[in-house]
């Protein structure tokens, strides 16, 4: 019996992050110290690259026997894991350089990490989503304490590989329970065994852990523990990138796994999603007010808008998941330009962390104070920005799926949230000037200034976002 090669052209984006990670690896390793700033440069190139061959592929497609899909989908998802990834790479590259701790291998692992992140999106079989999810986190457990000299960073690193290899656990066991109910691992087959025969107590069971584990990666309520700590302690660009690219990858691969293999049993699912949601959302609103640490109080942020996108799962209908696509593409953007102004707080003595330190930025930075304002309305969900139309698409989805009361505690939990970032404002504007901060990095200014413009301006094109968005959802329906 001859065996035949699987079409790869599905999977051409992740082979070439792969194959270019490991020629990345080897110039790093044979070029040492002096081959940091052509590592960082060629893993930006590399992440362009896979993004132009994913907008340029065609037709749609699976490959490994069904196991990895290429769809409209995962096209979306994966492009905005590749546009964050990017931009962390390129915004950590003044920092690192200051604070001494250039590595080549920061950029190696984060290209790894994506690789995984863009398997997790594709992922339509147990055993690839297991693999992506844990090639991942196995790079970004390493990311969280590369900076070796600084005890909080080895103690993030520590504590998030801990808590991690305890929620892979959780999921793992949860799969093996999905096959042994239903003797499949592919979603297509489960989602068919479901509706065939329909839910058993087991299998209720497998799906729990499986969530669990999922809602661990997204750092929903109560497997949201890890957060603040991971957040405070790891570089700040590190930082910068767990809290952008991973969430997107772990959020699309739990649309995935939610709709895709147990949409027959969506009333099953709903319940605990809505739980997390809810869970999430208050949470995120009451435990970021005494934060004074604005990495912290980014971490309770954070929480909370993974609340928010679940509430568009939660619906488990089409304008849900076109409103969970809608909020990523938000989130990305203003969480990289949050992070783009935390980065540039930097004053002679090194890095400053605490909010009151940004006091009267107004007088001192004023372009720097209205770009953090607008990012900081966006989180809030004020209108005309972008964060409010986020919120909009996916309580409206709630309400259309009679999930009333889910889309009033979201409302309320908005309300108690934009307390905190209000204060920033508050402190920003009206509070007595502090010592300004260093100039800020030129790619620093192109970050900010770019995603600062997509919050203002979202409603030119709110149209061809919500088209993308739509067409992301159809692929379940």
């Amino acid at each position: 019996m001859t065996g035949t090669l699987p079409n790869l052209l599905p999977a051409l984006p992740e082979l070439i992050v792969a194959v270019g990670a490991l020629a990345l690896l080897m110039i790093g390793v044979f070029g040492g110290d002096r081959s940091v700033g052509t590592v960082n440069l060629l893993s930006v190139l590399l992440i362009a690259l896979a993004a132009a061959v994913l907008l340029l592929m065609t037709p749609d497609g699976a490959t490994f026997s069904g196991a990895f899909v290429l769809d409209p989908f995962a096209r979306l998802m994966k492009f905005l894991t590749l546009l964050g990834s990017g931009v962390a790479i390129v915004m950590s590259a003044g920092y690192a350089r200051k604070e001494r701790w250039e590595r080549f291998e920061y950029p190696v692992l984060i290209v790894l990490a994506t690789a995984g992140m863009m398997l997790m999106i594709s992922a339509t079989d147990l055993i690839s989503l297991y693999v992506g999810l844990e090639l991942q986190s196995l790079a970004i457990y390493v990311l969280a304490a590369i900076n070796r000299n600084s005890l909080r960073s080895t103690e993030a690193g520590l504590k998030y590989f801990v808590l991690g290899a305890l929620s892979s656990g959780m999921l793992l066991y949860g799969a093996s329970l999905i096959y042994g109910f239903t003797g499949q691992t592919g979603f297509e087959a489960i989602a068919a065994k479901v509706g065939g025969q329909g839910v058993s107590t087991g299998l209720i069971f497998g799906l729990v852990f499986l969530i669990a584990g999922l809602a661990f990666k997204v750092s929903a309520v109560p497997f949201h523990m890890w957060t603040p700590d991971v957040y405070e302690g790891a570089p700040t660009p590190v930082t910068a990138f767990i809290s952008a690219a991973p969430k997107v990858a772990a959020m699309a691969l739990f649309v995935r796994a939610a709709v895709g293999a147990f949409g027959p049993a969506a009333g099953e699912w709903q319940q605990i999603v809505t739980f997390l949601a809810i869970a999430s959302m208050v949470l995120g609103a009451f435990a970021a007010i005494g934060q004074r640490n604005i990495k912290r109080l980014m971490a309770y942020s954070s929480i909370g808008h993974m609340g928010y996108a679940l509430v568009g799962l939660a619906a488990g209908t089409e304008a849900g998941v076109r409103g969970v696509a809608i909020y990523l593409i938000v989130y990305l953007a203003m969480t990289l330009g949050a992070f783009a102004v935390i980065l540039s707080m930097r004053r002679r003595d090194g890095m400053v962390e605490e909010i009151s330190d940004l006091s009267g930025l107004s007088r001192t930075s004023p372009v720097l104070a209205f770009l953090l304002a607008m990012i900081l309305f966006s989180l809030a969900g004020i209108p005309p920005l972008a964060g409010f139309f986020a919120k909009f698409y996916v309580f409206m989805a709630a309400i259309e799926a009679e999930l009333y009361w889910l889309a009033v505690i979201g409302v309320l939990a908005s309300v108690v949230g934009a307390y905190y970032y209000l204060r920033i404002v508050k402190i920003m504007y009206f509070d007595e000037p502090a010592e300004g901060f260093e100039r800020m990095p030129g790619e620093l200014k192109v970050v900010l200034g770019v995603c600062g413009a997509f919050i203002v301006l979202y409603v030119l094109i709110a149209g061809p976002v919500g088209g993308y968005a739509e067409a992301a959802a159809r692929t379940f329906f």
